[in-house]
């Protein structure tokens, strides 16, 4: 199975429709080759800018290209963009809601030997609070371009968190459909429902199938986008499975976890369990033993299911 990391898909789509789109405009903070923006530089130099190792002045020269109906992309680490630009993205981007995507790599535990200072596990968390921000999590290289395309047709605010190892793609097939806001319903089941986002999309597929040995069948849904968050499918999933399972590469306090929790609990109130970073920090370490350590894998996701199927 092929494994591409959701950065590369996310060079490779920039510079795919960014060619041909002339308001497209690209901003780094002297990372472009490792947010893979390079792609882009490589076809449209004229419209790329490399704003040096200042994010907050990206964040606020991004919102000047959108005023003047520009699609800036301000791309850096997600530990810089969402946390050292934090002031810029609420003030300058959001509260006048311009046409800013903030597309952040190098997020979450698998960011590897890098270790704790650069393992973004707080950004879903923080976009989310912002009002007028959207918030995406691809799970794959194919939905990251889905993502790409859509937000550049949507006109406002958006942050897209992307990976730096590599990871199955699992959306390659004709009945893969992307729409902003909508969650994706990747297997059916009565038992119990599992909602993944980013690269535990994939480990939440692994968890079906070892379930299903077991007799257990279980829903299956991709949360992409994370706000606004899909309620219907998250109230649908608790009112027929009566109980949920989330799955996340961040901090279980604010994340996608929360997020589901707040839904359920003032629509059909179930139990809802959370698999991800138990508010902790990371370490330095290889992306599969750091998943491994802290909770993270398809073993992870199946034992909360067993146990939420107890609270039901």
């Amino acid at each position: 199975m092929a494994q591409i990391a959701t950065r590369e898909a996310y060079g490779k789509a920039l510079a795919k429709y960014g060619v041909n789109d002339e308001r497209i405009v690209v901003l780094d903070a002297d990372l472009s080759k490792s947010t893979k923006t390079a792609d882009f530089k490589k076809v449209c130099p004229e419209r790329f800018i490399n704003m040096g190792i200042a994010e907050a002045n990206m964040m606020t020269v991004a919102a000047g290209l959108a005023s003047c109906g520009k699609i800036p992309f301000a791309s850096t680490f997600a530990m810089f963009a969402a946390g050292r630009a934090f002031e810029q993205i609420r003030n300058s981007i959001c509260y006048p809601k311009l046409n800013v995507k903030v597309c952040a790599t190098h997020a979450g535990l698998t960011v590897g030997e890098d270790g704790a200072s650069h393992q973004a596990i707080e950004d879903i968390s923080i976009m989310r609070s912002i009002p007028n921000m959207m918030v995406i999590s691809p799970s794959d290289a194919v939905e990251t371009e889905a993502v790409i395309k859509a937000i550049i047709d949507y006109d406002g605010p958006c942050y897209v968190r992307l990976g730096r190892s590599g990871v199955n793609v699992i959306n390659d097939n004709p009945e893969y459909k992307f729409e902003l806001g909508k969650a994706v319903t990747l297997r059916e089941g009565k038992d119990a429902t599992i909602i993944a986002t980013g690269i535990m999309v994939d480990a939440a597929l692994e968890a079906y199938n070892m379930l299903s040995e077991e007799g257990i069948k279980v829903r299956v849904l991709n949360i992409h986008t994370i706000k606004p968050i899909d309620e219907e499918a998250i109230i649908k999933a608790a009112r027929e499975t009566g109980t949920i399972v989330t799955a996340e590469e961040h901090n279980i306090i604010g994340g996608l976890g929360s997020a589901v929790a707040e839904v359920v609990s003032g629509n059909a109130p179930v139990p809802v369990l959370r698999v991800g970073v138990k508010d902790t920090f990371g370490e330095s370490g290889k992306p599969k033993d750091l998943l491994e350590k802290y909770g993270l894998t398809a073993k992870d996701i199946v034992k909360a299911v067993k146990k939420a199927m107890e609270l039901k």
